[in-house]
Parts: structure tokens; sequence; C-alpha cells
């Protein structure tokens, strides 16, 4: 059996994608011997592969909100996990309104679904695929493993919820897309990993000035997202081992480096750290001779090779 992973399959806050430039939402969480995806946007299903995931082992899939850059291939994902053998059942967790995406998606995919199964002898995906919307509280608890959900602060989106992890005295908690949200503290208290979603003021400047909804898109910005220092705050007052910044705004501004996101952190926090990139490993076990204590990376598991990004701008999240 593999050690158990995080693997930060798409790092960027919102839909767009640009050449070179990084792609939204998606994680892989291999623990217990399960292999979990929280999210589902464009690319994650070349970036599972990417990361070693045999496609037709796919057996759970959580979907925090409904906002595209989660949950636009969450349908594809596992059309493509079936057109590659897919014969188990998969369970799709997630809020009020996943199941009427699932069912569209499938309807639209009738003719190919139909005729894969007539032509090809598969089993009908329709059978494969359970949906569980669920609200705050327990989601899901069997085999050892217990996944719990807490509403968080994303408007005009309510029902955005984080996510919290527990298997073998290991916990991980996902933020979701949330504005600063104190409560998230408690959700979160004790936690290995915090997964928590990011901005960058002076970054957030530069984006409304280039973009032609700029004013609007600011409001929404400022409203519905964590500025890394608020991230930090949370990571501190819940004592977590490791805060892992991800859902970065903006993730593909030339001007802003690591470097730049360290600092802004740094101001709430001074535990291990992450700062996301595509394809990033992070181990639940670690050797200390082998552990990064500013970016809290592994460096032999850093599977990333990208440079700098060079494509700018980004879009509402």
């Amino acid at each position: 059996m593999s050690l158990d992973r995080l693997v930060l399959l798409g790092s960027k806050g919102g839909p767009a994608i640009r050449p070179g430039g990084p792609w939204p939402s998606s994680s892989l969480l291999e623990i217990g011997g399960r292999a979990i995806v929280f999210d589902c946007g464009l690319g994650v299903t070349r970036a599972l592969t990417d990361a070693g995931l045999g496609l037709k082992t796919l057996d759970l899939v959580f979907i925090t909100h409904l906002h595209s850059d989660h949950l636009l291939e969450l349908g594809p994902l596992i059309h493509t996990a079936w057109t590659a053998g897919l014969a188990t059942p998969v369970t799709i967790f997630g809020p009020p309104g996943t199941g009427h995406y699932w069912q569209r998606f499938c309807q639209a995919m009738d003719f190919d679904i139909e005729i894969r199964i007539v032509d090809e002898g598969r089993p009908d995906i329709r059978d494969l695929v359970s949906v569980e919307e669920f609200g705050e509280g327990l989601v899901v608890e069997e085999g050892g493993l217990k996944v719990t959900a807490l509403r968080v602060d994303h408007p005009p989106v309510t029902d955005c919820f984080a996510l919290r992890v527990e298997h073998g005295g290991r916990s991980i908690v996902f933020s979701a897309d949330t504005a600063f949200f104190p409560p998230l503290a408690d959700f979160a208290k004790g936690a290995d990993i915090l997964v928590h979603e990011a901005m960058l003021e002076e970054g957030i400047e530069r984006l409304v000035a280039k973009t032609g909804n700029g004013a609007r898109l600011r409001e929404h910005l400022l409203a519905s997202h964590s500025f890394a220092e608020e991230a930090g705050r949370i990571a501190s007052d819940a004592g977590v081992g490791r805060l892992v910044l991800n859902h970065l705004i903006p993730a593909d501004d030339a001007a802003i480096g690591e470097t730049d996101w360290i600092a802004a952190v740094r101001k709430t926090w001074a535990g291990d750290l992450t700062i996301a990139r595509d394809g990033l490993v992070v181990g639940l076990e670690h050797d200390p001779e082998k552990w990064d204590p500013v970016f809290g990376k592994d460096q032999a598991t850093d599977k990333d090779q990208s440079g700098e990004q060079a494509a700018q701008g980004e879009e509402t999240a």
C-alpha cells in the first residue's frame, strides 16, 4: 500500500485557465487505503492520472459547493473512469443540487452511455454512481473514516461546506471557499493539516485594475474569500500541525511568488507552511530530515516541476 498523502491537483481560485497557468480546485487525499477526491475543477481527471491514481479505482468524491471551479469536471471524471474500466460503486457527496447536476450530465451523455453499454458491454454508469447530498454535521462514517461538514461564509452561495476528514488518529480539514470565518478554527481544532483558501491584497488590486467588471469582482472577492493573513489566524487559533494555502487568488500573476505568500501569512502563522502548486504532494507521514521548515513540504515528494507562471489575471471563484 502506498503511503498516505495529500496531492494538490489544482491550486488556483476561479474557473479561468491561461497558457502556462495553474488549474482550478481539486485535491486527492489517500488515507487508510481510500482514495478520496475533493472538488472537481477543470483538469482534475488528467491531474489524478498524473498523480498515479488508476481511475477505475475511483471510490469517494466530495464537492464543497457548486461553483464551477469546484464542480465542472465531476461528470467527465466519472465518465472517463467508467470508460477506463470502472465497475465498482462510486459515491458522490455534495451539497443540495449535486444530484441534479449528475442527473443532467447523464441525460446530456445519454447517447454515448447507451451505445457503450450495448457496444462495449459496460455496466450502466447510472447504476454505479450514488449521490448523497449533505448539510452541516456528520457526512459519512464507515470503515474508520469519518467526515464532518461545517457551513462556511461564501456569499452568495449558502450551501458551501468546510470538510474535516478523520482516520486512524489523523485529521485533515479543507476550508472550502470562505470569507474569514472564526468558527472554522473550532472546527479545525488540533487538525494535522488545514488546507485553507487564500488571497493577496496587492494581487487583488492589480486584478481589479485590469478587469472590465473589476468593481463588482472586487466586491465579491472581499465579501467571499480570505486573505492569507486571515487563513494564518484560523490556523493559529485552531492549533493545527500544518497550514496549506490553496485556491490561491491570484495564482497566475507573474509579479507574485511564494515569498509573497509566505510574507503575508507569517504575520499570523509561525508553524509549518505549504504554498500550493499544481501536483504538489504533501506526505501525511514524513521524515524530519527531508522536511522543509519554511515550506512544510517533503522535498522527496514534490512532483511539481513548473516554473514561474507568466499568465495574468484571475476570475471570480
